[in-house]
C-alpha cells in the first residue's frame, strides 16, 4: 500500500486582480495565500507519509521575474526531499520553459520535471509504479499530447501526468486538447490532470481527475481549493480524498429578497447568508460577492440610495465577521413590485415611471437604446463593461426608475 498527492495550478505569487482599487481589500492576506497553500501541501505530504507528490503544471504564474518566487518553491521542495518524498512535475502553459523553470535548482535526486520533447516514463520500482508525463514546450500548446503517451506498463500502477483541457468547455484556453476516451484507452490506473481550476472527476468508471488549483485567487475561483490525496492498496484499488489547502476563500452569496417590505428586511436576509458563507469557509477569511435579487417593495429604497445601502452592508459584514468577511462586491438586482410602482406616482412623475417601464419591457426599444449608448459605454472602465448587454440594460432601468424619481421628488417637494 502507498499514498500520493495530486496537485496542480499553484500559480505561486499570482498577481492580484486589481484588488487594490477596492476599499478594505485584504491585499496582504491574498498576496501570500498561494505560498501558504503550498506550505500546507508540503505539510500534508509529510504528515500523511506519502510516497510521492504529483504537480500537473503551472507552478508559476507566467514568466515571473522575481527569483524569490522560485527560491520559495525550491525551499518547499527541499522540505519534501528531506522527508524522503519524491516529486514529479510538468510545466503547463503558465510556466512553460520560463526563466524560473530553467534557472532555479531543485533537489535533483528527489524532484523530476518531465521534459517537453516527448512523453517520458519514470519508474518507482520498489512500489511498482510507472509515471508518464510531458511538459509544455511553449505557453500555447495546441496539439494533442496525450496521443503519444505510451500504453500502461504491465503489472505496474500507471499514472498519467498531463496539463490539458480534455473535452472541457469554458473560460480556460483549449491547450493540449484530448478526449476522455483517449485517456481511457491508455489503461492507466490514474490520470493526474491540471489546467482546469475546478476540481472534478471526469468519469465514474476510471480514475481521471482534475485536482483544481490549490488556492482561489478571485471570485471566479470560489469554494474550497486544495489537492487530492490518493491511497492505493495491495490490489491496486484506488481511494481518492479531497484535502483543502487554501487559506483564503471566495464565495458568492445569492440573497432572495422576494416580497421583502423594507430595506431592513433585506439586510436581515443578507446577514443570514453572510453567516452561512462564513461557516462554509471553515475558519478561513472569506471574500464575498453578494447578489440581492427578487421582486420586492423594498426595491425603491435599495435602488434610490445604492451607495448608502452597500456601505451599511459592508459595516454589517465587519460586525458579524470580526474581520473575517470582506465584501468584494455587492450587486443589487432587485425589481419593483409592478402594481406598487405604477400606483406610486401621479402626473408627470407617473408618466415618466410608465415610460421607463415600457422601455424595460420592449425588446426592440431596448435594442435601439443599447445602440445609442454604445459610444458612451466604450469609454467606461473595463470592470464596468463586464457583462454589458441588452438584458443588463433592462435591469439597469429597473434601478434607474426609483433613483431618478427619488431625486426628482427631492428637488420638486416644497421646503
Amino acid at each position: 500500500m502507498f499514498k500520493f498527492i495530486h496537485a496542480a495550478d499553484l500559480h505561486l505569487d499570482s498577481p492580484l486582480r486589481k484588488l487594490e482599487r477596492y476599499d478594505g481589500a485584504p491585499v496582504e492576506d491574498i498576496r501570500g495565500a498561494t505560498r501558504r497553500a503550498l506550505a500546507n501541501l508540503v505539510q500534508l505530504a509529510i504528515d500523511e507519509e506519502v510516497a510521492f507528490v504529483l504537480i500537473a503544471g503551472d507552478v508559476y504564474d507566467g514568466n515571473t521575474r522575481d527569483f524569490k518566487t522560485g527560491l520559495y518553491f525550491a525551499s518547499e521542495m527541499s522540505r519534501l526531499a528531506d522527508a524522503g518524498i519524491l516529486v514529479f512535475l510538468i510545466s503547463g502553459n503558465h510556466d512553460a520553459e520560463n526563466r524560473m523553470t530553467r534557472l532555479v535548482e531543485l533537489p535533483k535526486e528527489m524532484v523530476y520535471r518531465f521534459r517537453s520533447k516527448k512523453p517520458e516514463t519514470r519508474h518507482i520500482e520498489d512500489l511498482g509504479v510507472s509515471i508518464h508525463g510531458q511538459s509544455f514546450a511553449t505557453p500555447a500548446v495546441n496539439e494533442n499530447l496525450a496521443e503519444a503517451y505510451p500504453r500502461a506498463v504491465a503489472g505496474h500502477y500507471n499514472v498519467g501526468l498531463l496539463h490539458t483541457c480534455v473535452d472541457q468547455e469554458g473560460t480556460h484556453p483549449r491547450y493540449a486538447p484530448c478526449s476522455l476516451d483517449e485517456l481511457r484507452s491508455k489503461e492507466y490506473e490514474y490520470w493526474a490532470l491540471g489546467h482546469i481550476h475546478k476540481r472534478e472527476r471526469l468519469c465514474s468508471d476510471a480514475q481521471i481527475h482534475f485536482s483544481g488549483n490549490t488556492q482561489g485567487r478571485h471570485i471566479n475561483e470560489e469554494g474550497a481549493k486544495g489537492c487530492l490525496l490518493v491511497s492505493v492498496d495491495d490490489f491496486q484499488r484506488t481511494e481518492v480524498r479531497f484535502e483543502p489547502l487554501d487559506v483564503f476563500r471566495w464565495h458568492r452569496a445569492n440573497v432572495d429578497a422576494t416580497d421583502a417590505q423594507t430595506e431592513h428586511d433585506v439586510l436581515e436576509r443578507v446577514l443570514v447568508s453572510l453567516g452561512e458563507s462564513l461557516s462554509l469557509a471553515e475558519g478561513r477569511p472569506v471574500a464575498l460577492r453578494v447578489n440581492v435579487s427578487g421582486s420586492c417593495r423594498a426595491h425603491r429604497e435599495l435602488a434610490s440610495q445604492p451607495l448608502r445601502w452597500k456601505s451599511e452592508l459592508r459595516a454589517a459584514a465587519r460586525n458579524i465577521g470580526a474581520g473575517q468577511i470582506w465584501i468584494e462586491q455587492a450587486e443589487i438586482q432587485t425589481t419593483p413590485e409592478r402594481d406598487f410602482e405604477d400606483a406610486a406616482f401621479a402626473g408627470p412623475l407617473g408618466e415618466l415611471a410608465e415610460y421607463i417601464a415600457e422601455l424595460r419591457d420592449d425588446p426592440n426599444t431596448l435594442a435601439w437604446l443599447h445602440d445609442q449608448l454604445t459610444d458612451l459605454t466604450s469609454v467606461l472602465p473595463a470592470e464596468l463593461r463586464e457583462g454589458e448587454s441588452k438584458l443588463n440594460l433592462a435591469t439597469a432601468l429597473a434601478h434607474v426608475q426609483p433613483l431618478l424619481l427619488s431625486r426628482l421628488l427631492t428637488r420638486t417637494t416644497p421646503r
